[in-house]
């Protein structure tokens, strides 16, 4: 079955007992058992649900795994997939990640005695180099969030494997439609679901997907006795949003295309930052990986113009948190979604104050470039 057939084929696409082609939301906590002790497939939803059990299985498919897991978000996928681990265990991390993953390391884990060396991905030798004997894992984007930097996943992988530790990869900006990182040698991959495979912004949710039974065996158990699982209503939101992925990033890739032609045309941008651009760094490593570059672009005013004031000058582009919805949103990541890294390690890793991300949505590619001019134009 091919990709866009399988978003929509895939799973449980079909209710076994009704015949229904959308899969129901069942609003239930708890399951009559009809025999004490019988180990019954249904019990407490907390441990297992049939809504989210069809959109569980739909992801484990599209990522190419043995299982997948659903949970109430991104941050609390991430959280589960670290919890495999603990006290004295090291990781080497993406020196350009999320800033709520960059809180959850610094804030929360730090505090239960894991240890971090934070790495750019983009140099395998500092990859290797970090690697030491108590390192179980090399967690990162790639894309990375708000950089685009691009990672080798494929030669991480094997760097990993050499040295007898997990690959774990954000496959968030990407997506199964873009990439698959289990098939290229990583371990476990992991969405903010509410991004791209939501697709709508109107749901909040994380996922995880493995390679490996035994790892999906304990995550299953994490999943049940930590308890941040994602609800029925929001897991059939999320199937749903799924079985238009394919045709929805078609258009943002389209759309982001045409926004970048118009960016590289106008004197007012600075830098560009975007893999589908020949001599964008990592450029040869994305065509490889990637089926396309996806639709997140960042970018730098020139040096003296304002980005606060271009951004609330944007009329039809929605300055808000999250990306990946059918609308196009901006943000100032030094401001907003990476405001939690201080500024001295931000700046470090190449998050200027004015630099500025831009989810390019579906809305016709003429109106969202007539925005953006008309806010640079409050700029002269």
């Amino acid at each position: 079955m091919k990709f866009n057939t399988q978003l929509i084929h895939g799973g449980n696409s079909e209710d076994q007992t009704t015949g229904a082609v959308s899969t129901p939301v069942y609003r239930s906590s708890t399951f009559h058992q009809h025999q004490l002790g019988g180990n019954p497939k249904w019990e407490y939803s907390r441990t297992g649900n049939p809504t989210r059990a069809s959109l569980e299985k739909l992801i484990a498919e599209l990522e190419h795994g043995v299982a997948g897991f659903a949970f109430s978000s991104g941050s609390a996928a991430i959280h589960a997939v670290f919890s495999l681990y603990s006290q004295g265990d090291h990781f080497v991390v993406g020196s350009d990640v999320y800033g709520g993953t960059f809180r959850l390391i610094n804030k929360v884990l730090k505090r239960f005695g894991f240890e971090f060396t934070v790495v750019d991905m983009q140099d395998l030798n500092a990859v290797q180099n970090a690697i030491q004997d108590n390192t179980v894992a090399i967690y990162f984007e790639t894309p990375t969030n708000p950089l685009l930097q691009i990672a080798d996943i494929e030669a991480i992988a094997k760097i990993a494997k050499k040295h007898g530790v997990r690959t774990i990869v954000d496959n968030t900006f990407a997506t199964p439609y873009n990439q698959q990182p289990l098939t290229l040698g990583a371990d476990i991959v992991v969405h903010s679901a509410t991004k791209y495979l939501g697709g709508h912004s109107d749901v909040v949710a994380g996922l995880v997907v493995t390679t490996d039974q035994h790892i999906a065996e304990q995550l299953a158990f994490l999943q049940n006795s930590i308890g941040s699982t994602l609800g029925p209503d929001d897991s059939w939101l999320l199937q749903r949003g799924i079985k238009t992925l394919g045709a929805r990033m078609r258009v943002h890739q389209e759309n982001a295309t045409a926004v970048v032609k118009f960016l590289q045309q106008d004197p007012r941008i600075g830098k560009i930052y975007y893999p589908g651009l020949t001599d964008f760094p990592g450029h040869s490593v994305a065509a490889k990986q990637m089926k396309n570059f996806g639709a997140m672009i960042s970018f730098e005013l020139k040096a003296g113009l304002d980005a606060k004031k271009f951004v609330e000058s944007l009329q039809l582009i929605d300055l808000a948190e999250s990306l990946g919805g059918i609308e196009s949103l901006i943000e100032v990541p030094a401001v907003m979604t990476h405001g939690s890294i201080p500024r001295e390690i931000r700046l470090k890793n190449g998050i200027k104050d004015e630099l500025i991300r831009l989810s390019v949505g579906i809305e016709d590619p003429e109106d969202i470039i007539a925005d953006l001019k008309q806010a640079l134009d409050q700029l002269d």
